[in-house]
């Protein structure tokens, strides 16, 4: 007689973009997400074990590419090649070895002076932003005519731009200033070939047809009348080229798929072949619904008890069913703490957290409902990609908090399944508050959620923060250690 078969094993990768931060005086001295009441991500802190992690090394401030690149196990000093080719990709442009692209911005730029006064035309180009990518999309450069030029609108100001044809190369410069009130920049040949000092010349050329169509475009009227910013630049910047790197199934026996709105992130994914799904409503801003979002990725995991979403597959009209029988690996991104960092609005970041948490919580009802069949076992990791404190508004070094648990022991930890039966799942948006007017609430928090926290695991936390993290059983370790220790953890399971 046969052993019984042991169940799949799952992994819920919850990935907050910009989680990590720094106390805040205004805040009790403590970071947005000690501030936070997040009662789910405490209960997997509780549940399992717990570590501070420099998504690629210490002291090191990086991009979301970088630091992705890095936490899926893809040393990104081996093989990154420009932010140009995820965005590109992620906004649905197909590209071939030889092609370049670009992360763009649409932008404002002062003609006579040649200053760009703002960066982001406007964040919220949701109408407008593929109207202006239709009217650039396929122009023709005077001077090179041969080569193909691609533009398709990505996310708020952004759209992503792809140059196609014979002798390109990354290695050059962009035109971003990368900040307002400084002049556009020329692109330049970052090493001696001809074939860089030719790539240049071509994207200078791209950068001034780009502006001469924008200039004179209807839209852009209308908005200068209503006192907008117009949009009458495409800052490019981040040039690079897709690259080759083993799959994310081979090289960790893990069968993955994503849920990223937010198109650079659905570019990296797609350069390392992990299946993109979609989730209506989930936008990478601050407008998505993060029910959608905790769904589509339940569902993908859960199958083939439940239908598998649609793929997303860049440059073609259709789509593709999910894997039939479900996926190993779920990803699922959040960009909207990142934003709240940019936009250094304290309060929103927590109020923020906390509609993450409550979305963690819909995602774990989903996957217990299915685990409670017998046919798999799941675990959920959360961590970040690196720190974006409100005090800076930008990225930072700071190190993230990572923590993972086994469902059945978050259960336990959230107080039992009761708990989880007793979680709604109707969507929810994200707070609409952007500003620090109610800090009141905060000052004052006292200890975190209702009830006494407990370590009910592997280690001593019992709370899922910065400052928690760092009495963790993992210790401090750099991002490029995550997926081993994901992978060791399922194994210590069995």
């Amino acid at each position: 007689m046969g052993s019984p078969q042991l169940p799949k094993k799952r992994v819920a990768f919850v990935l907050i973009d910009g989680l990590g931060d720094v106390s805040l005086p205004r805040l009790g001295y403590k970071t947005p997400l000690q501030a936070a009441n997040v009662p789910n991500l405490d209960a997997i802190a509780s549940a399992g074990i717990n570590g501070l992690m420099d998504p690629v090394e210490p002291g090191l401030g990086c991009g979301s590419d970088t630091a992705h690149l890095s936490l899926l196990g893809y040393d990104p000093r081996v093989y990154y090649r420009g932010r140009g080719a995820f965005e590109s990709m992620g906004a649905g442009l197909a590209m071939s070895p030889g092609d370049i692209a670009f992360k763009s911005n649409f932008a404002t730029l002062d003609e006579k002076t040649g200053i760009v006064t703002s960066r982001r035309a406007d964040r919220h180009f949701e109408e407008e932003g593929p109207i202006l990518c239709s009217a650039l999309d396929r122009l023709t450069l005077p001077s090179y005519p041969e080569y193909e030029v691609r533009v398709r609108y990505a996310t708020e100001h952004r759209c992503g731009v792809v140059v196609k044809g014979p002798k390109l190369s990354g290695n050059i410069s962009g035109t971003d200033p990368l900040k307002d009130n400084r002049l556009l920049l020329q692109v330049e040949a970052l090493d001696d070939t001809d074939e860089a000092r030719h790539t240049a010349a071509v994207v200078n050329e791209l950068s001034r047809e780009m502006s001469r169509i924008l200039i004179s475009h209807p839209l852009n009227a209308k908005r200068a009348a209503e006192g907008k910013n117009i949009a009458n630049i495409v800052l490019l910047r981040g040039c690079g080229i897709r690259i080759e790197v083993p799959s994310f199934e081979k090289k960790h026996g893990l069968w993955p798929c994503m849920v990223a709105p937010t198109k650079i992130i659905a570019g990296l994914g797609l350069s390392l072949d992990i299946d993109i799904l979609e989730a209506h409503g989930a936008t990478g801003d601050y407008r998505t619904l993060l029910t959608s979002k905790a769904t589509a990725i339940a569902k993908a995991l859960s199958a083939p008890l439940q239908p598998c979403p649609n793929v997303f597959v860049p440059g073609e009209d259709e789509h593709k069913p999910g894997r039939p029988d479900g996926y190993d690996f779920g990803f699922l991104h959040i960009k909207a703490i990142d934003d709240a960092g940019h936009d250094k609005a304290s309060i929103f970041k927590v109020k923020a957290m906390e509609a993450v948490d409550q979305a963690i919580g819909q995602l774990a009802k989903l996957l217990w409902q299915a685990e409670v069949t017998g046919k798999y076992q799941y675990f959920i990791c959360v961590t970040g990609d690196h720190s974006t404190p409100v005090e800076y508004g930008d990225h930072s070094f700071e190190p993230v908090p990572l923590a993972m648990c086994r469902l059945a022991d978050f259960v336990g930890a959230v107080g039992g399944e009761s708990v989880i039966v007793a979680t709604s799942l109707e969507p929810f948006p994200l707070p609409t508050v952007k500003t620090d007017d109610d800090l009141e609430e905060y000052k004052i928090e006292k200890e975190r959620g209702s009830k006494q926290l407990k370590a009910f695991s592997c280690d001593s936390v019992c709370e899922f923060s910065e400052v928690a993290a760092a009495r963790g059983c993992l210790g401090r370790f750099p991002g490029g250690e995550m997926m081993g220790i994901i992978k060791a953890f399922l194994k210590l399971n069995s």
